[in-house]
Order: C-alpha cells, then structure tokens, then sequence
C-alpha cells in the first residue's frame, strides 16, 4: 500500500478506536476523519461531501419528519393504549408488546417508537405487577428486529442502498426485498425471546423506583428572620462549597428563584432548597441562622405548578459526557436542576454536582413544563419523560398521519416511484396537513445522525479510491479460503462484531467498500455481502451501545451490561445463522 493508504486506514482505525471509547461524540470523530482526508489531499472536496447528497441520507432525514407526524398527532401512543391490554401472565405481557413493536418499526424509525412505549411500558408494568426489566430489553429487541424487515425499518438499509445506487450504478433495492431475509431473522428473535431468553431476564428495580421520592434527595432550609444571614450573600454565607449538597434555588415570597448566583442576597423567611446527600443535614444544621424547613409535607406541584420533574437518559450524543454537572453548567445550559443521578438502576450517593455523565445515566430534573416540549427531540437526551402528565395528547389527526404512511409504503412498495421521491412526498404531506409543524419537524431531523453517516461516507470512499479495501479485502479472502459461503459468515460476524462497539451506521459505510472488493476478487456477485452488511449492522443485542434502543432502556429498566450479554449473544448468534442461511438463497454468489 502507498503513504495515501497506509493513512487512510491509520485513520479509519483511530475513529474506530474512539467511537468505541465513547470519549468524544461519533459525529465529531467521523467529521474529524473527514477533514483529515481531505486536509491531506487523498480525497478532493467533491468525494469528501458526497455522502452529504446521498439518496439514502437524504431519506433518512425525509423519514425523521415522517416518524415525527405520527409522533405528534398521537397515532403511537393510540396503539399502545389499545394493544396492550392485560394479560395474563409475563410472556404474554411480552408478547403483546413485541408483536405490535416489529410492526410499527418495519415502517417507523424505531428510536421513537421505543420513546412512546417506554413510558407506556413503565405504568404497565405497575398495573401488572411485573418488573419493567422483563418488558423493556423485549422492546428494544423487538423494535431492532422489526427494522430489519423493510427497506424503511432502520436508516441502516437506507444507507446502504444508497451506497448500491451511487457506488455500484445498481437500481437499488424495493421497499419489502430485505423481507425474504428480515421476516425470518424477526420470527427466530421472537420465538428466542418468549420461548428462552424473556424467563432469563432478571427482576432487576426500575430507576422509576429510584426516584419515587424526590424528598428523599432535597434538604429544605428556612433563613431565620432575626439570623444573622440576613442580608449576607450566598458566597458571604459559606453556602457555595458545602460538602454532599448543592444550593439549588430558593422560594421567596410565593416566586421561586433558579440558578442562585454567589451574588443572591438572603432575606428573612427564605426557603433554600438543597440537593445532594441528605445526611449532609447535619452540616447544615451548624450554621447559625439557618433552620429546618416547618412544612411536613412539601409538593412541588401543589406549591409551584409551574415546575415539574422530569427523568431524561443521557444520550452518547450529549456535549457534557465527561464532565461533572458542575463543571458543564447543566442548569445554565438546559434550564433545569439536577436532583438525582441513577446508574445502572442505583442512584449515585456523593454531591450531584460532582457527579461525572455518563451515556445511559438517568437523571431526575427539576424544571418547566415547557422543558419537555424543548428537549423531547434534542440529541442529548434519548428520552424526555414528566414524571407527572401534564399534557393530554390530541388524536383528530392520527388516522391522517397513518394515511400518509400508508401511502409512503405503497407507493414505493409496488413500485410507482423511489424511496426518495416517496418519502420526500409524505414529508410535505405531514407538513401541509398540520399533523408535523414545521418547527417540530426542523427539531426532529437528527443532525448530528446525519452528519455522522454523511462523515462515514467519506471514509469509505477514501477507503477505495487509494486501494485500501482491496488490500484488506484480500486479507479477508486469506481468512475465507476464497469460499463465497465462509466469506459470507465472516462479513456477518465481522460487521455483527464492530457494531456492538462501534454506531451501526458507520460500521455498515466502512464495510460496504471492503466486501465489494471482496467479492469482486472472489468473482461473486457482491450482493449476498451487501445484504449481510445490512443485517449484521442492525442486529445488535449484545451490548447497551450497539444500537440506540438499547441504551434508551439501560436506564429505565436498572440493567446491567452483563443482562445484555447473557441474552443478547445467543440472539446474535440465532439471527446470524439464520441470516447466513437464507441470503445465498434469495441472492446466489
């Protein structure tokens, strides 16, 4: 290989290395990889931005305005309410939740179908008594598999079907061909799921537990009238830098003061709310002019209807991982007090200032309503959930909304126009009909999602056009033997393998190039590896990180990450086989 390739592939591998460490955000490590190939000149600026015009990223973000209408009419939150009933025991419980989600998700992106049924899941499983940790991992899985049955189902198969139109000048794939493959890798989930793999799920307690009493994280003080805090500054008070607890803001006169600054003076009769360890009480108790809050019985919604708490999981997206509460300014930045940190289904003891984010962690926000509304799209956060319900979904348009996607998989099901110009076409409907506003549909396009893809196509491209896929596709074939059947399960198990460490779409950019040329040196036709790329890319159950429907429920359901190994490697393992088993079948060598 020449200087161009040996960099290329340094290159590839270090954003490999830090996509899996987690330490910056994907979207600005494949970026970075990006700009480092065309700083260098191995790519010119038009193969750099290439990915950026891609048919299949382009309708990805169509999809996302799409999912959003259905969203927001409530045409989700209709069927769980209707399907889920109550059954009679846990493996119907789970049944009726699976089925109905590999439904939705063969048409829907299936982040926000996991994002409706999560709350939905959680009062459940209160109704039925059951932990939510035998439900939740169940939907993430069922949501995966679903995905994998359309063309539509997971951005995934979209990428890399535009990677076959521009790359290969092949017409693509319709909307059900991934079907002969998806439906039966679906089935063999399903059937794993309710007949083995559900009874081994463990009763493991919600963070919704966690958090049932937010009394238990406040420490409420009263300033004296005749202390001798009166007129003192916090920073004058020594309120600033206490040991297990944080001044969060203070109640005066019926208002409530947020972001105290060291400057806020204190009057008589001020209520300061703190939150941290509760048994730093003491420490508080030690200063003179300070004493415990009089009323038993504090409610935040009773008192100051016009805040309300909030649980958000953090997504590994969000600009603070890494740093301390503290030290990101969490308040300033999202307008909300953090009063509690759960990970892996234990709240963290210690001050919550101090405490360091990490992806999947769950916290328990004090803030507005409004906050909601503002963050339930953002890219910090995979789910935005009230712990009280404040707001009453309106249905007048959900049969509106469906009809459009009912049209959307018509249209390009039979054939009578592209996936595009469909989803370019049900995007303008769910904007002219009202059912998506345009300013929930600017929020809802994931940009950071696709500015990660588009990134990813550059490093593929590099990958070919300065021979580095052929080198490493020869090395694959070394490993093969030159067999198209072993070739086949070593794409799957190698794709299958990155993607539980690395984000499912760039694994599926960087493999496309390699076994092509693969198949090519084999003299095969390469869509049997192309195909495997897609499912291999999607089917991932083994970790939290490999796909984003699983860290959506890490949190709510207090998993740990040896849950998703115990039950999600059998499920790899079953849905490689039978993946490997029917591709050659509907698409020979």
């Amino acid at each position: 290989m020449n200087w161009e390739a040996w960099l290329t592939v340094g290159v590839v591998a270090a954003c490999v290395l830090l996509l899996a460490l987690s330490i910056v955000t994907p979207e600005l490590v494949l970026f970075g990889g990006l700009v480092v190939l065309l700083t260098s000149g191995i790519l010119t600026p038009t193969q750099a931005l290439a990915g950026f015009a891609n048919e299949g990223l382009i309708t990805v973000a169509l999809l996302y305005v799409v999912a959003a209408g259905i969203r927001e009419t409530g045409g989700m939150d209709f069927l769980v309410h209707h399907v889920l009933g109550r059954p009679r025991g846990i493996r119907q419980a789970q049944w009726r939740l699976m089925l109905p989600t590999m439904v939705m998700s063969g048409f829907l992106n299936n982040t926000p179908v996991v994002a409706t049924f999560i709350p939905a899941v959680l009062s459940w499983a209160r109704q039925l008594d059951h932990s939510p940790s035998r439900l939740l991992l169940p939907l993430s899985y069922a949501a995966i598999l679903g995905g994998v049955c359309t063309l539509i189902g997971t951005s995934t198969n979209l990428i890399v079907n535009g990677l076959l139109i521009s790359e290969l000048n092949a017409p693509g794939m319709n909307m059900f061909d991934i079907t002969w493959v998806g439906l039966p890798c679906a089935l063999v989930g399903l059937g794993y799921v309710l007949l083995w793999g559900g009874r081994r799920l463990p009763e493991r307690v919600p963070v919704a537990a966690v958090f049932e009493n937010p009394r238990e994280y406040t420490v409420e003080m009263r300033v004296e009238p005749r202390g001798h805090l009166v007129g003192k500054t916090v920073e004058e008070a020594g309120l600033r830098h206490l040991r297990g607890l944080y001044l969060v803001e203070i109640e005066r006169d019926g208002r409530i003061i947020a972001a105290v600054g060291h400057h806020e003076r204190l009057r008589a009769e001020d209520r300061l709310i703190f939150v941290g360890v509760p048994e730093s009480v003491v420490e508080l108790r030690k200063f003179k002019g300070l004493s415990p809050s009089a009323e038993p019985a504090f409610s935040l919604e009773e008192h100051f209807p016009e805040r309300c708490l909030v649980e958000v999981v953090v997504s590994p997206r969000c600009g603070l991982l890494g740093r301390t509460i503290k030290e990101g300014r969490f308040r300033s930045v999202y307008g909300a007090s953090v009063i509690a940190v759960a990970r892996h289904g234990q709240r963290i003891l210690g001050k919550v200032g101090n405490i360091r984010l990490q992806p999947a962690d769950t916290l328990l926000l004090e803030t507005r309503p409004s906050f909601v509304e503002r963050h339930r799209n953002s890219r910090d956060f995979l789910l935005v959930s009230p712990l009280s319900d404040f707001s009453t979904p309106r249905f007048e348009r959900a049969w509106l909304a469906w009809i459009i996607l009912g049209g959307i998989v018509l249209t390009a099901g039979i054939g009578l126009s592209s996936m595009l110009n469909a989803a370019m076409l049900g995007a303008i409907a769910m904007l002219l009909t009202g059912c998506c506003p345009v300013p929930v549909a600017r929020r809802s396009i994931d940009t950071q999602v696709l500015l990660a893809i588009a990134s990813a196509f550059a490093l593929g491209k590099a990958l070919d056009v300065t021979g580095a896929a052929h080198t490493l596709a020869e090395a694959f074939l070394g490993l093969a033997g030159g067999h198209p059947w072993l070739a086949l399960v070593l794409t799957y198990l190698l794709t299958s393998f990155l993607t539980e460490i690395v984000t499912n779409n760039a694994v599926a950019v960087l493999m496309f190039p390699i076994v092509v040329a693969a198949a090519q040196g084999m003299g095969v036709d390469p869509m049997p590896f192309v195909v495997a790329v897609m499912v291999g890319a999607s089917a991932s159950f083994s970790t939290p990180i490999g796909y984003q429907t699983n860290l959506m429920v890490y949190g709510p359901g207090g998993y740990r990450f040896s849950d998703y190994l115990r039950i999600g490697i059998p499920l790899n393992l079953l849905v490689g086989f039978t993946a490997v088993l029917i591709i050659p079948w509907v698409w020979s060598f």
